[in-house]
C-alpha cells in the first residue's frame, strides 16, 4: 500500500464515512516516530506507550484545529513533545522527586531493562544526556537521533532557531565533557 499524503489523511478524516479509516492511517503513519521521540524522553517503556497514545487521542480530539501550517508531523511532534515535558514535570511533582531522584531512576531503567539494547557506550550516552535539562535534551534528540532541520525543531518547540542552536551547542559540550571524564 502506497503511503498517503497528510492532505490525503485529512481529507479521509473530513469525510464522515472515512474518518475512521483516516484516523487509523494517521496513527499507522506516524505512530512509531512518535514513540521513538517520547521515549528518548522518558525512557520507560510503558510510560512511552502511555504519552503516545495520549498523544494520538489529543490528536484525534483536535484535529480539526489543525490549521495546515506545518506538517501533520510537526504538529504531533509538538503535542508529543509537550505531553512528554509535561509528564516529566508532573511525576515530578507527584512524587516529590528531586530531578536527580528521577534521573537515576530512568538511568538504572536503562542498565537494567530487556526492553533497552546497545553496547556500553550507548548506554552511557543515554545516562549522560538523561543528565541534560528537559529542554536541551529534547533538542539534543531531534536534532542528532531524529535528524530534524532547526527549521522543524522550532516549529515543533516553538522556539527561535538561535535559541534551539545554542542549547544544542551547549548539550553536546555537556555530553563531551561528561563522556571524556570517564
Amino acid at each position: 500500500m502506497n503511503s498517503l499524503t497528510d492532505l490525503e489523511i485529512l481529507d479521509l478524516i473530513a469525510n464522515p464515512l472515512t474518518k475512521e479509516k483516516g484516523f487509523r492511517l494517521l496513527i499507522e503513519t506516524y505512530q512509531r516516530k512518535v514513540y521513538g521521540v517520547v521515549r528518548k524522553m522518558v525512557i520507560i517503556h510503558e510510560d512511552a506507550d502511555d504519552i503516545t497514545q495520549n498523544t494520538f487521542i489529543k490528536a484525534c480530539n483536535n484535529i480539526l484545529k489543525f490549521q495546515g501550517n506545518s506538517s501533520l508531523f510537526t504538529w504531533l511532534y509538538r503535542i508529543a513533545t509537550n505531553e512528554s515535558l509535561n509528564f516529566l514535570e508532573k511525576k515530578k511533582k507527584r512524587y516529590f522527586f528531586p530531578v536527580e531522584d528521577h534521573q537515576e531512576v530512568m538511568a538504572n531503567y536503562i542498565d537494567t531493562s530487556p526492553d533497552i539494547s546497545g553496547t556500553e557506550i550507548e548506554r552511557k550516552l543515554h545516562k549522560a544526556i538523561l543528565r541534560l535539562p528537559e529542554k536541551q535534551r529534547l533538542v539534543f534528540n531531534l536534532k542528532y537521533f531524529e535528524d530534524l532541520s532547526y527549521e522543524e525543531m522550532s516549529a515543533i518547540t516553538e522556539t527561535s532557531i538561535g535559541a534551539l542552536k545554542a542549547s544544542y551547542h551547549h548539550a553536546v559540550k555537556k555530553l563531551e565533557i561528561e563522556l571524556t571524564a570517564e
